[in-house]
């Protein structure tokens, strides 16, 4: 017999052989019809996988990330199976689950392949999920994979084959199909019961413009139909909430193909909402000490050579820009950081000065591959809400969870109460991806492990995740329809101090290196402000949205009245227009909720007799009557309220 150890704590005893299904069943019949994968050893792998002695077991099931990871990996499986039944000869590519579904690559090469196909995939799909196929997983030679793809002419899978080691290699066949694959999958396909394609877009083999452009296909999968319908209504809902209907609707920002993609333009009311945005954070960074500096948009490559930006990033950044100086060659700023550092550099420092705190809503550009581009979630040109504290490493702990507090104070304040805290730390195998010491690195995981516990944040670690030259805390936001988003992040650097060699002269009055914190509460603005829109679908806070308030005359004989209000309430600093249309006043009504005006102010006959005014709030409805005063007061205190939140 051997042992196997369950997370509670308790332990059996089975058979050699015994896979993790065995052990399900032993416990009951039921459990073992949800199991999806198990965790072996810390390690996710088939149901179905042989148990070595004295392992440690979790059996996955739909409620776990890696169970629903599972059913998604194999569901791509299905759909390529699917896709060869309607297309024969067409060349898979990759395959993978993704955080809500999966996709997988296609070459339909001499097939053409459309949105109309996509419901007699997905009808296809279903009748080989109810065969209940079996995933069967088999270890296989370099020389056998390659003789195998080689007589399917499938070059991509070839390539990939190409880059693994001899005994690393192994395929998943279940029905008809077979694909190269290190797993892990579902016992079979029976698991998955409710299928939706979801839509289909382009994409470069491996994410490479010089490469062949895909059919990317996906979809999403679930073990009950009512889970389905359940997403699909969110989906239909975010739909209505997106970002780039609302922000034109709102007339927020639009796109221009003259000026460049992903490059965007702020019209008034959304360059208005940006600089509420960066004044509420500015008079929150000034009381916690922050100093502002500005930067320019360019800077020499020395600059990020010096940084190690260069070395990791300048093959895929925007090209050099030349002067007629052969020896002078400048990028457009990809970071803030590097230019704080010599900012940090252009006087001798103290120890009394320190932490020093430099602030800046610096605008930065990336190259992004056009496929990638998305609205203003994913753009070539952002303002990133930066900061940088230079201190000494006994005030990291500390200043690191002042940032903390900071970072908390913005989500809150605009209503993302559900998140958690993801500590990102270097990939444990891969080191090549960062600079910097073993000990400079273990740290500045310590410091950021400690202070989010200290200040009991919810957390959880993600390896693979951290910048290349430090560890960071990033923040990941659950927005109105449960949509993750990474907002915020914090991040801890021992290394750029070292490459730029910054010093401050400490109490024993030698030369000393500091440590380097980078924050951003928002991220970036253009991303911050596309989650905000989704969040609140367009129904942005009383203090942030552009106009508080419209006044609707019953008739144009009470313009001069409403303009009148108008001009009072403009002086006490709350914003708001007259709709003087020739219209209804039912209709100016309705027309101001679609428009999500938070406050409605009706005036007529009675109203400008007695200087007073005829109040509905949107989502809540009529106020009655009030005056001037009384709903000048009323829109303060509601702003008041919002803006005072636990700091």
């Amino acid at each position: 017999m051997i042992k196997v150890f369950l997370p509670d704590g308790s332990s059996r005893m089975v058979p050699p052989g015994s896979t993790s299904m065995d052990v399900a069943r032993n416990i009951s019949e039921g459990l073992a019809r949800n199991v999806l994968a198990a965790k072996v050893n810390n390690l996710v792998v088939d149901a179905e996988r042989t148990l070595p002695d004295g392992a440690h077991l979790q059996l996955l099931t739909w409620n776990d990330e890696e169970g629903k990871s599972t059913l998604w990996h194999s569901s791509a499986h299905l759909m390529a199976e699917a896709l060869e039944v309607h297309f024969p000869g067409i060349k898979l590519a990759i395959g993978p689950p993704v955080k809500n579904g999966f996709y997988y690559d296609v070459d339909f090469m001499d097939h053409t392949f459309s949105e109309k196909d996509l419901e007699r995939v997905e009808q296809t799909m279903k009748d080989l999920a109810k065969l209940k196929q079996p995933f069967v997983r088999k270890e296989v030679t370099k020389a056998d994979a390659i003789a195998y793809f080689t007589e399917k002419q499938d070059p991509y899978k070839l390539e990939l084959i190409n880059e693994l080691e001899d005994g690393t290699i192994t395929f998943y066949h279940q029905g008809n199909f077979t694909d190269l694959c290190r797993g892990p999958h579902l016992p079979d396909t029976g698991h998955i019961k409710a299928i939706k394609l979801l839509s289909i877009a382009g994409a470069y083999w491996r994410g490479d413009e010089k490469n062949k452009q895909l059919t990317r296909i996906y979809g999403i999968t679930f073990p009950k139909n009512t889970e389905l319908t359940e997403f699909l209504e969110k989906l239909e809902e975010a739909k209505k909430r997106d970002h780039r209907k609302l922000g034109k609707e709102l007339e927020l920002f639009t796109f221009s193909q003259k000026v460049g993609q992903g490059l965007p333009l702020w019209l008034p009311k959304g360059a208005a909402l940006r600089d509420r945005l960066e004044q509420f954070l500015k008079k929150a960074q000034k009381a916690a000490g922050y100093q502002q500096v500005i930067t320019p948009h360019i800077a020499n490559k020395e600059l990020y050579v010096t940084s190690g930006h260069y070395e990791k990033y300048g093959a895929d950044s925007f090209q050099p820009i030349r002067t007629p100086d052969p020896n002078e060659e400048f990028y457009l700023k990809p970071m803030n950081c590097p230019h704080h550092c010599e900012i940090f550099k252009s006087k001798p420092r103290s120890y009394r000065e320190l932490p020093t705190r430099f602030a800046e809503f610096g605008t930065v550009y990336r190259y992004e591959q056009s496929g990638e581009l998305h609205g203003l979630t994913r753009v070539r040109g952002f303002t990133q809400d930066d900061a940088h504290i230079f201190c000494t490493p006994e005030q990291v702990k500390e200043e690191f969870k002042k940032v903390i507090e900071i970072v908390l104070y913005v989500l809150k304040t605009l209503s993302f109460e559900n998140f958690t805290a993801q500590i990102s730390l270097r990939d444990q195998e891969n080191r090549s991806k960062y600079i910097g010491s073993d000990e400079n690195w273990l740290k500045a995981e310590q410091a950021i492990i400690e202070a989010t516990e200290e200040m009991q944040l919810p957390t959880k670690v993600a390896y693979g995740e951290a910048a290349f030259y430090g560890p960071k805390l990033d923040f990941m936001v659950e927005d109105a329809l449960g949509r993750e988003w990474q907002l915020g992040t914090i991040q801890v650097d021992y290394n750029l101090p070292e490459r730029f060699e910054l010093e401050y002269i400490g109490a024993d009055n030698q030369k000393h290196r500091p440590v380097m914190i980078h924050r951003a509460p928002f991220g970036s603005m253009e991303r911050f402000v596309a989650v905000l829109i989704e969040h609140c679908a367009g129904d942005f806070p009383l203090w942030l949205t552009s106009d508080q308030f419209i006044i609707l005359p019953v008739s144009e004989k009470y313009n001069d009245y409403a303009q009148k209000v108008l001009e009072l309430l403009k002086n006490s600093d709350i914003r708001g227009l007259v709709d003087e249309r020739n219209e209804k006043v039912g209709k100016k009504i309705r027309d101001a909720e679609v428009n999500k005006y938070p406050f409605m102010l009706v005036v007529g006959e009675k109203e400008a007799e007695t200087a007073s005014l005829s109040v509905r709030q949107r989502g809540v409805g009529d106020l009655g009557s009030m005056g001037v005063s009384n709903f000048e007061m009323l829109v303060l205190s509601e702003i008041e309220k919002e803006l005072i939140i636990k700091k």
